[in-house]
């Protein structure tokens, strides 16, 4: 044996290839699924299961009747206006939000982010009916932007993120800020936001990501075909009663998983420094 190694007892080394186990059983029960969508992309027989993994006679028509159709194009387009735009305004929601609860002093700062998260805590499917019979009364269902208005306001759990990671950024900055004429406006954009920036992004690439899979609310507030976001465009390939495109569903699956790697690849340096900054200050 090498000098410097340490020899493993017979216990550790039980763990240790009983934890390589269990990664292996997790890795296989993740990828198996993600094949069978893979093979019935390249089905042209719409069948989302077969007896191999490889198609018999595997074809790209399913990808190009998503395309030749146009309908695809459509549910992307949507969905990334959608995304964008709840990534960019719960950014600016949070930021101010949780620099008031973490620098400013009001009444009920103690408490109201406590009310808010306990809020929060209620699913969105306990409001449908509400939000569906206010929208229906006020004549703005099937609007694209009312359906992202109606988002904007669940992020109470992002502002007590955020909070906490302000509340680490050192108090002497502020004050070094004031002694040279920076107000609280100053301080909060040329101070503890640039600080805060791997934080940020961890919250919109998160934003962006349950923004691309919501259905329950689109479903509701969306009617037209030409409003639908990726999660209805999807199911919509699968709600006909008699017939049943499994080899359409799973291309567009696939398709629509692309921009959000794409965006994990550019924001890829943030993210593992936020979420790691998040678990050590939060």
């Amino acid at each position: 044996m090498a000098a410097g190694k340490k020899r493993m007892r017979p216990g550790e080394f039980v763990t240790l290839w009983i934890s390589r186990l269990v990664i292996w059983i997790v890795i296989v029960l993740t990828v198996l699924p993600m094949l069978y969508v893979v093979t019935a992309s390249f089905n042209p027989t719409q069948a989302y299961f077969s007896s191999s993994l490889i198609p018999s006679q595997p074809s790209l028509a399913n990808y190009q009747a998503l395309f030749q159709q146009g309908q695809f194009v459509v549910w992307l387009r949507n969905s990334t206006i959608v995304g964008l735009s709840l990534g960019v305004g719960q950014l600016l929601i949070t930021a101010t939000a949780a620099y008031a609860f973490s620098r400013m002093r009001f009444f009920g700062r103690k408490n109201g982010i406590m009310f808010l998260l306990i809020l929060q805590m209620f699913p969105n499917f306990l409001t449908i009916s509400v939000i569906y019979y206010a929208l229906a009364q006020w004549g703005l269902l099937d609007n694209l932007w009312v359906y992202i208005l109606v988002q904007m306001g669940g992020s109470a759990y992002n502002i007590w993120l955020l909070k906490k990671y302000f509340d680490t950024v050192p108090r002497e900055l502020d004050e070094a800020a004031v002694m040279d004429g920076a107000g609280h406006w100053q301080i909060f954009w040329k101070v503890v936001l640039p600080l805060a920036r791997p934080m940020l992004v961890v919250i919109f690439f998160f934003t962006l990501i349950g923004s691309f899979s919501e259905y329950i609310l689109a479903g509701t507030i969306i009617q037209s075909a030409s409003n639908y976001t990726l999660g209805l465009g999807l199911y919509s390939l699968i709600a006909n009663q008699f017939a049943k495109n499994w080899g359409e569903f799973a291309a567009a699956a696939l398709l629509s998983a692309l921009p959000l790697t794409i965006a994990f690849g550019l924001l890829n340096r943030w993210i593992a420094s936020g979420l790691v900054a998040g678990s050590v200050k939060g």
